[in-house]
């Protein structure tokens, strides 16, 4: 297994990878189906701090001591919160895409 930025491993990297794929596919209808999954995800399945974070590291690229220090909380307090807005979405996104997943891979 290959190192990866995820600490759910290679599984979880996997989806991320389809889940780009078919965002970058040009097939405007799964694009849209995703991209609206992915947002109702954020909106409803995690928390706001999460979603927070969440958007801090990934939509900003801080790092963990970076969010930490911005949020006043320890480093590994932004790893459990990261950890588990992943797990939220993952589940999320496989009950929503899962047609969508096994077709991307």
């Amino acid at each position: 297994m290959g190192k990866t930025r995820y600490r759910q491993g290679a599984e979880y990297a996997a989806d991320m990878a389809a889940y780009a794929r078919t965002l970058t596919a040009g097939d405007g209808g799964a694009h849209q189906q995703l991209r609206h999954s992915l947002i109702r995800a954020l909106r409803e399945d995690v928390t706001p701090r999460q979603r927070e974070v969440l958007l801090l590291y990934y939509g900003q690229q801080l790092t963990m001591e970076e969010i930490g220090r911005r949020l006043g909380v320890d480093k590994s307090t932004v790893c459990r919160t990261v950890h588990r807005g992943e797990r939220r979405l993952q589940r999320c996104l496989r009950y929503g895409a899962a047609a969508l997943l096994d077709a991307a891979r």
